[in-house]
């Protein structure tokens, strides 16, 4: 199959693969409610309830479907597209969820425009920006076809899709972003021939650059303003909003951009006020009082300007990545129906109080709508630990003091001393390092040393979690002894705002959930980067540092990163070289069966390399003419040849389930 193209045989799904069998489970790991237990431990029913269970054998399944249909695993639909030669790391998404994303989003304003009695209405619009990828937004376009669902593009780019992939002349396309004069004439000419284009305006400069040029080509523009509004945002985005925020018109600028209008006849061009407080708001307080000040500004503009009929609250309505429902960075102390209410309610409010008509709200929500609908699916290949089981110490009557007093330590330590013995073992290890560097201990004390000093800390730690109280200093311990479980992924191109800005997502794994896991740790990718790491966890209470997971078996081990859908796709970057991983699409049908509706196949090395400007037949050239010159066996460089072509053709990451 060539990159790119599309699965040929959607409809065809075969029975889970044999290596993804039932796990024997071990009488000790094993208890009844087992099930119970990880999903209260991995917290899916609060964050993925709606979208995601866990089945009866331990499998995470799809929760939608056709009533009363059997659950599909995910593992099976891994074995499926393993099948068809594409193993993980993989994403996997769901077109149907982002279906009911947009439908609870719009059935949501419906419902609080019908309870506060609102005149106005109401269009979402789909921001590109949170996932311009061709399939999410043709799904999306068709999903919101019923409801006029918009699009909002930050970029002349961006708006060269919205103009093609949008074909409802009612669904409006909202241009934000800093316009140059090919921009703007691509917006006007867009709503020349009868789209619904509306430009948004940042800059006065803006504004005059728009008025000149659509005086030039005789087309009398939907403009917009971006106002910069006082209140700000709350969560990891809230300081791009409030006065000192990047875009937007201060409310002097705002009256003189409405004279300027005015004096070259396009006052009833401005038909729509915008704002923006930012990416995932946690707080609904911040945003109520965001949406009061912009409908107040809107309801007095409104009066100097009668064709002032759209009120487009920007994006920020948040997901609760860790499902605990509170205002912390992860979560949002709302639900989408009160975030609808309160908007719907304000605005109105303020309207009746100033005695003008109700606008058409906006709101441009792409994390809301995508990011439930992607899950990155991995395998763990390797799991690394400070400790290697029991430790054996040879009869010596020549061993050092030093490893002695570290051995009687591991020995003699218990729940009374244990506290007293970790800090000898500590002031014995510095003094084993001195001795070593000195030249005193040989290369096999020293290592001895160090595996009787982590054997200390381990059995110390044991201890510890007995106590009432852990102390302070176990708790830092505990982190360090925490297992690093090697994970065939890159965070920076499948994850990258784990990196950048601390993002939490749902990460757990897809079966084994009837075993208890019995050991904690944090994921480490494929990079060479030290930052290619998760080493924070979603939690109901708290950020916890190291996962729960269970024993590597000799089997594929599946976790999943859940809500990738937003932002993940886009703003991924090429270290060490890892590519995009593969990426299907799966519907359930109306029998109950999922159906693989799209496979692509991951980037090969060479299209990677040729991101960055090699060249296939530039690289062969270039290792032929060096192989010419080497003085190897010419079946040698024969071999080399044929290894490194298929390595060209090969996909990034490494294929370790076969």
């Amino acid at each position: 199959m060539t990159a790119h193209a599309r699965d040929s045989q959607p409809e065809r799904f075969l029975p889970p693969r044999a290596d993804i069998r039932p796990t024997v489970i071990p009488p000790a790991t094993f208890a009844p409610n087992v099930v119970e237990e990880n999903l209260d431990r991995y917290g899916l029913l609060n964050w993925g309830g709606e979208y995601f269970s866990v089945s009866r054998d331990g499998h995470v399944v799809l929760a939608f479907g056709p009533p009363r249909s059997v659950p599909v695993a995910v593992t099976r639909i891994v074995a499926e597209l393993h099948r068809r030669g594409l193993s993980p790391p993989l994403v996997l998404r769901f077109p149907q969820i982002l279906d009911g994303q947009i439908k609870k989003l719009v059935t949501a304003f419906r419902t609080a425009i019908q309870e506060f009695d609102y005149s106005g209405d109401y269009i979402p619009a789909y921001p590109l920006k949170a996932n311009q990828k061709k399939e999410v937004v043709q799904e999306v376009v068709r999903c919101g076809q019923p409801y006029d669902l918009g699009i909002e593009v930050g970029s002349k780019a961006e708006l060269t899709l919205a103009l093609a992939l949008s074909h409802n002349p009612q669904a409006p396309i909202i241009c934000n972003g800093v316009k140059d004069e090919a921009y703007l004439s691509l917006a006007l000419r867009g709503k020349q021939v009868g789209r619904r284009v509306f430009i948004v305006l940042e800059t006065l400069s803006e504004l005059r650059r728009l008025v000149e040029l659509s005086q030039r080509l005789g087309i009398r523009p939907r403009i917009g303003l971006r106002l910069k509004l006082s209140t700000r945002g709350s969560g990891k985005w809230e300081k791009s909003s409030g006065d000192l925020s990047k875009f937007g018109f201060t409310i002097a600028d705002l009256l003189r951009g409405l004279s300027y209008l005015n004096n070259a006849d396009l006052g009833d061009c401005l038909q729509l006020l915008h704002f923006h407080i930012g990416s995932q708001v946690t707080d609904i307080k911040r945003i109520k009082e965001a949406v009061k000040e912009a409908a107040r500004t809107y309801a007095k503009l409104r009066t100097l300007c009668p064709q002032l009929d759209y009120l487009d609250v920007g994006g920020g309505l948040g997901i609760d990545y860790d499902g605990s429902r509170t205002a912390s960075e992860s979560s949002v102390n709302y639900s989408v129906q009160e975030y609808a209410n309160d908007i719907v309610y304000s605005i109105k409010e303020v309207c009746d109080n100033e005695h003008v008509r109700e606008p058409t709200i906006v709101t441009e929500n792409g994390r809301m709508i995508a990011a439930p609908h992607a899950l990155l699916v991995c395998n763990v290949i390797n799991e690394l630990t400070l400790l290697n089981g029991p430790i054996h110490v040879p009869d010596s009557d020549s061993r050092p003091q030093v490893i002695q007093e570290m051995y009687d330590i591991y020995t003699e330590i218990n729940a009374k001393n244990y506290r007293e013995y970790y800090h000898d073992v500590i002031e014995q290890r510095d003094e084993m390092f001195s001795l070593f560097n000195l030249g005193y201990l040989s290369l096999e004390d020293r290592g001895l040393g160090q595996e009787l000093f982590w054997g200390v800390c381990e059995r110390a730690l044991k201890f510890a979690k007995l106590a009432r109280h852990m102390p302070e200093e176990f708790e830092d311990l505990e982190r360090r002894l925490a297992r690093k479980f090697i994970c065939n992924f890159s965070v920076f191109q499948s994850i990258p705002d784990s990196w950048a800005v601390d993002q939490l997502f749902p990460i757990m794994p897809l079966h084994r959930l009837v075993e208890i896991p019995d050991r904690k740790g944090y994921l480490a990718d494929l990079t060479c980067d030290s930052d290619g790491k998760v080493d924070h966890f979603i939690d109901l209470r708290d950020i916890k540092d190291s996962l729960e997971l269970h024993p590597l078996d000799g089997q594929p081990y599946y976790l999943g990163v859940f809500f990738t859908g937003a932002y993940q796709d886009v703003l991924g970057d090429y270290h060490n070289l890892f590519g995009h991983v593969h990426d299907a699409s799966v519907v359930i049908d109306d029998s109950g069966q999922p159906r693989i509706t799209s496979a692509v196949p991951g980037q090969k090395i060479e299209e990677v390399l040729g991101v960055f400007g090699y060249e296939r037949h530039e690289l062969l050239e270039g290792l032929l003419r060096r192989l010419g010159t080497d003085g190897a066996k010419q079946e040698w460089r024969d071999q080399l040849m044929r290894e490194f072509e298929a390595a060209l053709g090969s996909n990034t990451y490494p294929t370790l389930e076969d």
